[in-house]
């Protein structure tokens, strides 16, 4: 397996297919359904943006997902001291490939540039029905430290 940098963002939006109909299928009240037009332009939009890195995981030339991780800096002030992270959006990995270790190679690599940037903190988020996601992050190591409720009115 090799893990690259891209912004091939027609093939993130292709790769992206997996995450989402994930969410949308979990959370319909939230996520549309996927439309690779639309998902398209969003990721050609950001594809460049200086703080977000795509990773592309591929295996004899063959797509088998990505991450999209961005470099965050909270600032200091009243309440909070100043850190770095790096914030994981999202991992997506094709289903015939999932429970293969693709996950983990591409969570590698993403403590791998949190250490060459002098980061030692990685953040991220996950739909709470997502046993998947849920599973994955804490056999990986990852604790819950805040958690984000609502209530519909």
């Amino acid at each position: 397996m090799r893990i690259s940098r891209t912004n091939n963002y027609e093939l993130i939006a292709k790769l992206n297919k997996h995450v989402h109909d994930l969410h949308s299928n979990l959370y319909p009240e939230y996520f549309k359904e996927y439309n690779y037009e639309d998902i398209k332009d969003f990721f050609k939009g950001i594809v460049d943006k200086q703080n977000f890195i795509f990773l592309l995981l591929e295996e004899d030339d063959q797509p088998l997902g990505y991450a999209w991780i961005e470099i965050r800096n909270y600032p200091e002030n009243a309440f909070k001291k100043s850190y770095k992270s790096v914030y994981v959006h999202q991992i997506s990995i094709v289903e015939n490939h999932r429970r293969k270790g693709c996950g983990s190679k591409l969570m590698d690599a993403i403590y791998d540039i949190a250490k060459t940037n002098g980061i030692n903190k990685i953040e991220l988020d996950y739909w709470f029905s997502n046993e998947i996601a849920k599973n994955f992050y804490k056999k990986n190591g990852f604790v819950k430290y805040r958690e984000f409720v609502y209530k519909d009115i």
